[in-house]
C-alpha cells in the first residue's frame, strides 16, 4: 500500500475550528512539520479539508 508525506505549509491561525483538529489530528503541529500516512479514504478526506494548509505527495 503505498504512503502520502504530508507537510503544514501554512499556519492554522485564522483557520476554522474543524480544519485546525484536523491538522492536530494528522499529526501536524507547526510550519514544516512532515508527516507520512497510510494512503486511505479517512486520510484523503482530512487532506481535502485543510488542502489550503498542507501539500502531500505519494511516497513508496
Amino acid at each position: 500500500m503505498s504512503r502520502l508525506k504530508v507537510t503544514q505549509v501554512r499556519s492554522k491561525i485564522g483557520a476554522k475550528r474543524n480544519q485546525q483538529e484536523t491538522l492536530r489530528t494528522l499529526g501536524l503541529k507547526r510550519i514544516n512539520d512532515v508527516v507520512v500516512k497510510e494512503d486511505r479514504p479517512e486520510i484523503r478526506g482530512m487532506i481535502a479539508t485543510v488542502t489550503h494548509l498542507v501539500t502531500f505527495e505519494e511516497v513508496e
